[in-house]
């Protein structure tokens, strides 16, 4: 799952952003409200976690012209300002939540936590492909019945691969939904962490459901 963190104080940015990729987030920054715009509408971002005095453009005009542009991305609006009428205004403008600042790290990865379960469970409560079963609501995977242990990161690899069961996705394509931006598109990421759920999820076989494509990329056969 991606997150794009649009917050102009440094220090703030940083600790948000590092709290959510140990929440198992892959989470890119950007520090104004242009920038916003222009990430949001390049890369396939699930949650935006949105602040609302922003340089350039606020967050209330952000977030009007993401659901303008359609952007589907759910958004947590984070703002000093606890007035009810901003906090009304916030959520007219599209906002999926909110948060106050100051405010609790634990909030707000329980507020984004909450955020994921809604949004996946509007499309599927459960994934299955063949014998595999993911479970976005608890991240948990389980094949022939048995419970399989795996990283954040790996399992959003594979529920991505398994959301598109048969489709081929280059390392870029990869890369492009599952990894934030810091991760250069000839990294060989990809494939150390296919390596690794292969031998999780198949034995090491490479005739298993994850199936490599060669000189295109990877699937889950099926």
């Amino acid at each position: 799952m991606r997150v794009l963190v649009v917050e102009d104080e440094p220090a703030v940015a940083e600790s948000v952003r590092a709290a959510l990729t140990r929440d198992g987030w892959a989470a890119d920054v950007v520090h104004d409200g242009p920038g916003a715009i222009e990430w949001a509408g390049t890369y396939p971002y699930d949650l935006i976690v949105l602040d609302l005095v922003l340089p350039g453009i606020d967050g209330f005009e952000v977030c009007r012209r993401l659901r303008e542009s359609g952007c589907p991305a759910a958004v947590l609006m984070l703002t000093a300002l606890d007035e009810v009428e901003q906090r009304v205004l916030g959520l007219d403008s599209g906002a999926d939540d909110y948060l106050t600042k100051p405010f609790a790290m634990s909030e707000l990865l329980a507020r984004t936590r909450a955020l994921r379960r809604r949004s996946v469970g509007e499309r599927h409560p459960l994934i299955r492909v063949a014998d595999l079963e993911l479970d976005p609501t608890r991240m948990s995977v389980t094949r022939h019945g048995s419970q399989i242990r795996i990283t954040a990161r790996e399992y959003s690899l594979l529920e991505f691969l398994a959301r598109h069961p048969g489709q081929v996705f280059s390392q870029e394509q990869l890369i492009d939904n599952v990894w934030d931006a810091d991760y250069a598109g000839g990294s060989n990421v990809v494939e150390v962490f296919i390596r690794s759920l292969r031998r999780k999820i198949d034995g090491g076989r490479r005739d298993g459901l994850i199936e490599t494509i060669r000189g295109a990329g990877y699937r889950l056969r099926s």
